[in-house]
């Protein structure tokens, strides 16, 4: 309980919501846009809040106030909207309107060959979209006898393969 006895305490992650209240049902959809029940978020505030509060553990995602608040994800919670070659980096640009350097070792083929990658420190992975895909497979050499594509960076080749 808090100090004035009125509610779960910030610091008990297993705090259950008073009975009145009733827990928000927050999902992501496969183009990383934030529903709660089934009216789209907008608020760009609320967003970079959301976002900046998204945790994953072995029993998914979710956001820890007072109490921990399932998130549900459709596919992965990033989407990847823009890659490209920055010297010899890999760099993205998210649609939470953040940028980074990927590493390319994350780089694996999903289902249908889309392409993801650990973004957010590693935290978390992200889909490319459709026109970041093409930008990573314009990056990439391809080999028609193999079947084999790869990304050379940094003196090095990564291979572009599906994920077991």
């Amino acid at each position: 309980m808090t100090a004035t006895g009125d509610g779960p305490s910030v610091e008990d992650p297993d705090a259950t919501p008073p009975a009145q209240w009733r827990l928000p049902r927050l999902r992501v959809d496969v183009d990383g846009d934030w529903f709660d029940d089934d009216v789209l978020i907008t608020h760009a505030g609320i967003l970079a809040n959301l976002r900046s509060l998204l945790k994953h553990d072995t029993q998914g995602y979710f956001i820890q106030t007072r109490v921990r608040i399932p998130v549900e994800v459709e596919d992965v919670p990033f989407v990847v909207t823009r890659i490209e070659r920055r010297g010899e980096t890999l760099h993205a640009f998210l649609g939470d309107g953040t940028e980074m350097d990927v590493d390319p070792a994350t780089l694996r083929l999903g289902p249908d060959d889309v392409p993801y990658c650990a973004v957010k420190d590693g935290a978390f992975e992200a889909r490319l979209s459709r026109a970041a895909a093409f930008q990573l497979l314009s990056l990439a050499d391809y080999d028609e006898g193999t079947g084999r594509g790869a990304l050379r960076l940094a003196g090095r080749e990564y291979p572009l393969r599906r994920s077991a």
